[in-house]
């Protein structure tokens, strides 16, 4: 896990140096966000060892989710060689978030 990204430039290079990176959007008073955090930390530790994890707190670094057209909270996007392949927002399943890459990510890592 990683919360060192600054830029959108050190964001762009670390999603172009890695096989998977998801990316989670929040803000320190999005209740949702710190409920949801934990479980998808879990799922992605479980499910996608490969991917890169790295929460971003929007209120400190807007330029970011201002850059990639993020409004609101929490957001997940997921890239996976080095495109967005996933973008989740507010109601996010954790499960169907699951399904719709784990073929994908088999296919990458296998």
């Amino acid at each position: 896990m990683r919360n060192d990204i600054k830029t959108i430039e050190s964001l762009e290079n670390l999603i172009s140096e890695e096989v998977g990176v998801l990316v989670y959007f929040s803000t320190p008073t999005c209740n949702v966000c710190h409920a949801l955090k934990p479980k998808i930390k879990v799922a992605f530790d479980t499910h996608f060892p490969k991917i890169k994890q790295l929460f971003i707190d929007s209120s400190k670094t807007p330029q970011i989710p201002a850059n990639l057209q993020i409004f609101s909270v929490p957001t997940i996007l997921v890239y996976l060689a080095g495109k967005e392949f996933a973008r989740e927002s507010r109601n996010v399943s954790v499960s169907l978030l699951i399904q719709k890459i784990q073929r994908p990510y088999e296919l990458m890592t296998s």
